[in-house]
């Protein structure tokens, strides 16, 4: 069996485009997240028991910052997108050569509005992920 090394990283410098903005400033988590169901089936024996699983959907979740005033803000955009489809590159390491590039289309959902006194005002989202998002590598 071989040992398998481990390079983890810290996601600091990444980047974030969606349609064709940039706005890796406008937020501080970005989370693709599969769910995926399982089907059960347990009959009366020990030896009479079925488990199966769905292929996996797709989430995003973006923190992001309530920036109402900036006409192309992202909160701005999601807000008048909502219900659009639109396409989104992350960059979890930044346009270093052979980082890893995710690609994914995503149905875009308002932010909240508002929040706590005296706090910098966020908002997160969890937009639907068309398919699967797409790895590739930078050139």
């Amino acid at each position: 069996m071989a040992t398998v090394s481990v390079a983890p990283f810290v996601l600091k410098d990444a980047v974030m485009t969606l349609g064709t903005d940039e706005y890796q400033s406008h937020v501080s988590t970005v989370h693709f997240t599969p769910s995926v169901n399982t089907v059960t089936w347990i009959g009366l024996t020990p030896s009479s028991a079925f488990s199966d699983v769905f292929s996996p959907t797709w989430a995003c979740e973006l923190a992001l910052a309530q920036d109402w005033t900036t006409t192309n803000s992202l909160a701005n955009y999601l807000l008048t997108n909502a219900g659009q489809t639109k396409v989104a590159v992350f960059k979890p390491k930044g346009i270093t050569t052979g980082s890893p590039i995710f690609t994914a289309t995503l149905t875009l959902v308002p932010p909240e509005i508002g929040g706590d006194v005296n706090t910098v005002q966020v908002a997160s989202v969890t937009c639907g992920v068309v398919g699967a998002p797409v790895k590739s590598a930078a050139p």
